[in-house]
């Protein structure tokens, strides 16, 4: 039975090869996503391992609060003659050196004035002492380490791409406006020569301090003992010296926390890659599943026939196991090899969107083929057990019998009992997740396992939705395309099961991408209704991606411009409290000119009276730690600085501006802030000129044109650049979930051929009858096309369903229903367009039948 099998799989090799393809394709998204990530992670570690290969231990700031704009706590100057002074160390040197990419960021800026650099990526900025490169993790490929208050080291990643030399001169933005440096060399970072999209530049540590605003302070102290003296023992010795916001840890130590904390990211974007590949291998299994259901109808009268030689039901059985674990193998191999190709496609696609990844040699460990193998294998098995029992079911006698069809099993003919049940606990689910009072986040997972269930619900059920489904997208055809039109509606209705199958594939993943458009517009409509009523303001001046800070300086030279009559800036930073981080911002006086706060207690007038110590709460928050007016707490900034507060006013958001806060839950006043955190940073600037003209907008361009990290824009043009954050995103699920659609394509395909086969002496008996070859590729097309619209018919409207639940869900939060009207449209055009590519092999295949041997055919 196994040499059956094999010559079976290779006599049907076109079958074999399309019932494949869907495997392959989710596994490439496996194997793709692991290699991806593990080469991301791989260049990481030997940058991090290679940056302190000659320090014995590494004294840095703590981290107080996560993801702060003004970085870590610093290290005072004044520590490094300390720790030098130990008789066990033989070497120590202080450096402007934070791998964080936010704090410690100076952006490279071209002759033209543009920012180098992917958008996104971080910038680095550091300073090393040129006189001793001991410790830099950067090793210079030409020139020499910058040694003056105008020179500067960048990446060989920037000057290959940017084509820059020594002794170029080059831009650079950090905390102010743009400064020219000299090119003094060129150097790159571990054993790569950049790091993604991120830049680097490298100063001598006197320039970085004062370019970065931290004079006398450090990032860091690299150490290096005495021979024979262990890291631990310096860090025991060292450890006395330092001040409450100052950590030390070896150079090991050191190493893995900072692999550590990017492995987190990468992890993140390997959890969700595999989302994709999993959703792709889900529309797989019901290509595999469907297609050895045809095959082994098909082959009624060839089991039969085994069964007649002496074949038992176990024998059947173990042969059609055997062609689908040999076809899930043989396809598992194939994607596996492929993913080192969609590695380079994902990566592709990550810079494409402004979101480069650091990358070395491509990695490809033995956990990627195993889990690739495992995967590809087991769910082609398990997609061939229902066939398998199918074709045990075929009786010796049907060898004889013209026309003979397997019998349908007792789960079958129960089916639309399972279809119903299966709807009733998907709607339960979804329904106890929507209006059952659950937290957001609960809430949300709920409904994605509600979306699962529904999907497989559907599916089941959609043998006894296509054929009105059918009748009616099929009325067009019957109508006006002739005799072709009227049976390939026919066609679609003659085996519900079978379209009902192949529509599903298309189902999932049209259902899929309509709920992520119709859930994006109404986060996107939302959020613009947000931001509207907040801020009457003529410009507004933001970061270059509109939700980042930037520096504070160019806010101030913004309220400087010509027509400008007034200007408020608003700071923004975290903090810790109340054991969390908690964003704090910080405000001017004139604000409520700009902002409408909506009071519960206090009033605009509390702005004026914030002084030092003053404290404006949302009502939630307030509520939450149990504070009221007068109520004094504490907060810590990232530098390690204690402020102490006292609760001036209490402010309550519509539930509309939930969605996207202009202001934190904390807010306090500008000049406490720029008090408590260093390095202060400007979230946006707000802008009145008396109206809008274009010699302002001209006059406040040409101002912060020295700001590369700034942009100004009109308040309508804002809210749409505001609005549209989500886009990046948007367009990343589109491209993952473009797999899915992909994979039913091909189902589809492999359905129509199977069909084809199915109807040899059909098609024959047609041309015989005066059908021409066109009329035969018309009538295939129109199937095609009946059935990708009925799989529309079924997951657009669930997709909107589902979106339209998870906004009722976030409706709390300032979400409301959109519908995407141009979407759908074009989804449903997509639909169409999939179903007439699908069409184009079968159709030709059937166009091309011999009529004479079509008849003869069995």
């Amino acid at each position: 039975m196994r040499r059956i099998a094999l010559k079976g799989l290779l006599a049907r090799r076109v079958r074999t090869f399309l019932t494949g393809l869907s495997i392959v394709l989710g596994v490439a998204m496996v194997s793709g996503t692991y290699v991806l990530t593990d080469t991301i992670e791989h260049a990481f570690d030997s940058i991090f391992s290679g940056s302190y290969k000659n320090t014995s231990v590494v004294i840095s700031g703590k981290q107080v609060v996560k993801q702060s704009a003004s970085g870590n706590a610093t290290i005072p100057t004044s520590l490094l003659p300390r720790v030098r002074r130990n008789p066990d160390v033989l070497e120590a040197a202080g450096a402007i050196f934070s791998l964080d990419g936010k704090s410690d960021s100076a952006k490279l800026i071209d002759h033209k004035g543009r920012s180098i650099g992917t958008g996104g990526a971080p910038n680095f900025a550091f300073g090393f002492d040129g006189r001793d490169a001991r410790f830099n993790p950067l090793k210079l490929t030409t020139g020499a380490w910058a040694a003056g208050p105008d020179q500067v080291v960048i990446d060989k990643g920037t000057a290959d791409n940017k084509h820059y030399r020594v002794g170029d001169r080059i831009g650079v933005s950090a905390q102010g406006p743009t400064q020219t440096f000299k090119v003094t060399g060129i150097a790159r970072f571990g054993n790569v020569d950049s790091l993604g999209g991120a830049t680097i530049a490298v100063f001598d540590l006197a320039t970085a301090q004062a370019l970065l605003h931290k004079n006398g302070q450090l990032d860091s102290i690299f150490v290096a003992g005495k021979g024979g003296v262990p890291p631990s023992r310096l860090v025991s010795e060292i450890q006395p010296l330092l001040p409450a916001t100052a950590q030390i840890k070896t150079a090991d130590q050191q190493a893995a926390a900072n692999s550590k904390d990017t492995k987190d990211a990468t992890r993140f974007i390997q959890y969700f890659l595999l989302a994709f590949a999993a959703i792709a291998l889900f529309v797989g299994s019901f290509v595999i599943y469907n297609t050895l259901s045809i095959t082994v109808a098909q082959r009624a009268r060839e089991f039969a026939t085994l069964r007649t030689l002496g074949a038992t039901r176990r024998q059947v059985m173990r042969s059609v196991l055997i062609e689908g674990f040999v076809v899930g193998l043989v396809a598992s191999v194939t994607g596996l090899f492929l993913g080192l190709a969609l590695a380079k496609g994902l990566n592709a696609v990550f810079n494409s969107l402004g979101l480069s990844l650091p990358q070395s040699g491509l990695v490809f460990k033995q956990r990627t083929v195993i889990v690739s193998l495992l995967l590809g294998t087991s769910i082609t098995v398990l997609s061939s057990i229902a066939p398998a029992l199918r074709a045990t079911r075929v009786p010796p006698i049907a060898a004889v019998r013209e026309g003979a069809v397997v019998a349908p099993s007792r789960v079958g003919r129960r089916g639309p009992i399972v279809g119903a049940i299966a709807i009733v606990i998907a709607v339960a689910v979804l329904g106890y997740a929507t209006f059952g009072g659950l937290r957001t986040g609960s809430a949300m997972a709920l409904i994605g396992l509600g979306l699962l269930l529904a999907l497989v619900a559907i599916a089941l059920n959609a043998a006894a939705l296509v054929r009105p489904l059918a009748r009616a997208i099929g009325l067009p055809g019957r109508r006006y395309g002739g005799a072709a039109g009227r049976l390939a509606s026919e066609n679609t209705m003659r085996n519900p099961a079978r379209t009902a199958s192949t529509a599903a594939a298309l189902m999932i993943g049209l259902a899929l991408v309509t709920l992520v458009a119709t859930l994006g517009n109404a986060l996107r409509t939302s959020d613009r209704n947000a931001i509207k009523g907040q801020v009457s303001a003529d410009y507004v001046v933001t970061s270059k991606n509109g939700f980042d800070q930037f520096a504070a300086s160019a806010g101030s030279a913004a309220a400087r411009a010509p027509g400008v009559r007034l200007a408020t800036s608003v700071r923004e930073d975290s903090a810790r409290a109340f054991g969390r981080d908690q964003r704090v911002n910080g405000i001017e006086p004139d604000f409520p000119r700009f902002f409408h706060f909506h009071w519960n207690a206090g009033s605009d007038a509390v702005v004026t009276q914030l002084g030092a110590d003053g404290a404006i709460l949302e009502k939630d928050y307030a509520k939450k730690h149990h504070l009221g007016l007068g109520s004094r707490f504490n907060i810590t900034t990232p530098t390690g600085k204690q402020l102490t507060l006292r609760v001036a006013g209490i402010q309550s958001p519509r539930t509309i501006e939930k969605l996207d806060p202009l202001v934190t839950q904390l807010v306090i006043s500008q000049a406490a802030f720029d008090r408590g955190f260093s390095r202060p940073k400007n979230a946006l600037t707000f802008i009145q000129t008396g109206g809008e003209s274009t010699s302002t907008t001209a006059a406040l361009k040409g101002t912060l044109a020295k700001f590369p990290d700034a942009r100004v824009y009109t308040h309508a043009a804002w809210i749409d650049k505001r609005g549209s954050g989500l886009d990046i995103l948007l367009n990343l699920l589109y491209v993952l979930l473009a797999l899915s659609v992909v994979v039913s394509l091909f189902g589809m395909v492999n359905t129509l051929v199977l069909s084809v086969f199915e109807r040899t002496r059909e098609v024959g008996m047609l041309r015989a009858v005066g059908m021409t070859r066109r009329q035969v590729r018309r009538m295939v097309r129109h199937e095609s096309v009946i059935t990708a619209l009925i799989g529309a018919g079924l997951g657009l409207p669930l997709g909107v369903a589902v979106a339209a639940l998870s906004t009722h869900v976030l409706s709390k939060d300032g979400v409301s229903f959109a519908l995407p009207v141009g979407s759908l449209v074009a989804f449903t055009i997509v639909a169409i367009v999939a179903g007439v590519l699908a069409a184009i092999f079968p159709a030709r295949r059937a166009a091309r039948l011999n009529v004479l041997e079509s008849l003869a055919y069995e």
